[in-house]
């Protein structure tokens, strides 16, 4: 039997993927916020969830995250259940986000913010960090070194590292986020909507960044975002929800040429429409600086 080229591409996917949302439907009351979602998440790719306001995408964020237990399906990373597994456990298991709305300490600064991110991988625990132990400080060492030396001249905020992070622009709370997310040492980064709210040069310098984590850190990506000249530009992979429910999933250039896909959107079959929105010029920017690098 011949497989088309999408066929061959899912099946791909599938045969790789590092993380699996298997027939995951969730309910509030008698109000289904998801209904048997599906989808993989190849390793090393990066890979958006996008769809109108209220499709589900937060949902599936926070079902993976496990701020949500599915009232039915499963999660899988590496091929096992995530299924009774919390959230600090997903985390040292290799599964990190950052959230749509800034999640930071306002009045700490921003290394201290960033360490935080990995002290779910600490062997001493809270009690030998707070009375100064010997190992407690050899790690904090070493904690430190390494956010020092690799995260934050990655990110380039050194110049800000001692800051509070309320003194900080938007921006540049949101790129600490990031660098919290990658203390945690993930094997698949979950960001959602990381460019919401940025201006044209944080969206073009983010955009950068996201490419960057999956070339030099190897670091698998799964993203929920509005700005779909960033999704078109950054995805491997694009699934697209509606109404709780997966209507369309495959290579961005099929997920744009979907009839579906676009009624979802603009409520008509006006392709044209769609199209023009993904034509953002500080994403392809981004993208092409990078090829130009490699």
């Amino acid at each position: 039997m011949h497989c088309t080229k999408k066929e061959t591409t899912l099946q791909a996917i599938a045969s790789h993927s590092i993380l699996e949302v298997r027939g995951v439907t969730l309910q509030f009351g008698g109000v289904k916020a998801l209904d048997n979602v599906t989808f993989s998440v190849a390793d090393g790719s990066i890979t958006s969830v996008i769809g109108p306001n209220g499709a589900g995408k937060t949902s599936v964020f926070n079902t993976i995250s496990g701020f949500y237990k599915p009232t039915s399906g499963d999660i899988f990373l590496h091929q096992k259940s995530l299924s009774g597994i919390a959230p600090p456990r997903r985390a040292a298991l290799g599964l990190a986000r950052s959230f749509q709305n800034i999640a930071l300490f306002r009045g700490m600064t921003v290394l201290d913010n960033i360490k935080l991110g990995r002290h779910c991988h600490l062997k001493t625990g809270p009690l030998a960090g707070l009375f100064f132990t010997p190992g407690a400080r050899r790690e904090e060492e070493q904690l430190r070194q390494e956010i020092e030396e690799r995260i934050i001249d990655f990110l380039e905020i050194d110049h800000i590292r001692k800051a509070p992070v309320s003194s900080l622009s938007y921006g540049l709370q949101k790129r600490v986020e990031l660098a919290r997310a990658l203390a945690m040492k993930p094997k698949i980064l979950l960001l959602d909507e990381p460019v919401a709210g940025m201006n044209r040069e944080e969206t073009e310098d983010m955009a950068r960044f996201i490419l960057e984590v999956r070339r030099e850190w190897g670091i698998t990506i799964l993203m929920v975002e509005h700005d779909m000249g960033m999704v078109m530009d950054l995805s491997d992979h694009v699934v697209v929800l509606n109404f709780g429910q997966v209507i369309a999933s495959g290579l961005p250039s099929e997920v744009q040429a979907n009839p579906e896909v676009i009624r979802a959107y603009l409520g008509s079959g006006d392709i044209q429409a769609l199209r023009a929105q993904y034509k953002n010029a500080a994403t392809r920017t981004a993208r092409n600086g990078m090829r130009s690098a490699a």
